[in-house]
């Protein structure tokens, strides 16, 4: 196996270990990731369209209505007809979704104490500028893909 292909095996085992902390974390105070990235981002900006959040969150608009009906249900968010566009809403905290977000919140900032909190300065710089390498290689490469792909059709 090549060096590349251990650190990606590596990096797959790791995300999904961090995942799966932070789902337990998280169902301890009642929500799913997908709910608590939906309250996280709302208590960043408020007033979002459902396709907004979509696009903010890297799901469907099917997905993301779900979730919003869900949350709704269950009194942490509430939906707002925005004038100009009758057939979209916007997205707002109720006061217990933002009670929600906050549990939420401390449940990953706990996860982080313990796990990134622990790196040396020097370490978690050096691992956030590889992050950031890699995602710019990701990037390049789905634009590469989309052109590649452009020029086919």
């Amino acid at each position: 196996m090549t060096d590349a292909s251990r650190v990606w095996f590596r990096f797959v085992r790791l995300e999904t270990r961090i995942r799966l902390a932070i789902t337990n974390r998280l169902k301890a105070v009642g929500l799913s990731i997908a709910q608590c990235d939906v309250l996280t981002t709302l208590t960043e900006r408020e007033g979002l369209s459902q396709q907004d959040l979509a696009e903010r969150l890297y799901v469907t608009k099917g997905n993301i209505s779900g979730l919003i009906d869900r949350l709704a249900a269950a009194g942490l968010v509430e939906r707002r007809t925005i004038a100009s566009d009758r057939r979209s809403h916007a997205i707002f905290l109720t006061p217990a979704g933002r009670i929600a977000a906050q549990k939420g919140i401390e449940a990953q900032q706990g996860f982080v104490d313990e796990t990134l909190g622990q790196m040396p300065a020097s370490e978690l710089a050096e691992f956030e500028r590889l992050l950031v390498a890699s995602r710019d290689l990701v990037r390049a490469s789905e634009t590469q893909a989309s052109t590649s792909k452009a020029r086919r059709a």
